[in-house]
């Protein structure tokens, strides 16, 4: 298959979404795309360049980190799907309300009306607080599949929600065939 694989700022899950990545990028082409607070951020959990290099390692190809580059290639590329994990709340919220001012929202924006699917893995600490209305109103959407969620520390962070990344190569095969992966609450 022919994918995009798109990567947001929820920092503490890179590793776990790098894992998946390479999981997929084995059987795959994929187009890397990193959200601007991924591409420009250091933090405790990696430094910005470096995940940079490892997902063009992984793909073989730079990653697209612009919007007019998203619009470009994501528009006439004919993916197969779109891939993006980590969603942030954020990045959520904007696409269940079609604002398209990044560089994520471009390539969703972009695949959607290419008709073809994108499946989320969402990594929020509100989704079940100020997020749940996004999560809603994306859950209607056509084309749009979640990879099954659960909270994250029902303790410590009780509307915390982080999808299994490790079934996002399960969730894309229901997707292309037009299908939500079930149980989609873990």
């Amino acid at each position: 298959m022919k994918l995009a694989y798109a990567l947001c700022g929820s920092f503490c899950t890179h590793g776990a979404s790098v894992s998946a990545l390479k999981v997929l990028a084995a059987e795959n082409v994929i187009t890397p795309i990193l959200s601007e607070i991924t591409r420009d951020t250091d933090t405790r959990f990696g430094r910005a360049d470096t995940l940079r290099e490892a997902i063009t390692c992984i793909c073989g190809s730079e990653p697209i980190l612009s919007i007019r580059r998203a619009e470009e290639i994501i528009t006439v590329g004919n993916y197969d799907a779109l891939i993006v994990a980590p969603c942030t709340g954020n990045t959520l919220a904007k696409v269940a309300h079609g604002i398209t001012d990044s560089t994520v929202t471009m390539c969703v924006k972009a695949q959607l009306r290419c008709r073809r699917p994108v499946i989320i893995g969402i990594a929020t600490n509100d989704g079940l607080g100020a997020n749940l209305k996004s999560i809603a109103l994306t859950l209607e959407k056509k084309n749009i599949y979640f990879v099954p969620f659960s909270q994250d520390n029902p303790t410590g962070k009780p509307t915390s929600l982080i999808c299994d990344f490790s079934l996002i190569g399960e969730t894309l095969k229901f997707a292309a065939e037009g299908k939500q992966l079930q149980p989609i609450l873990l």
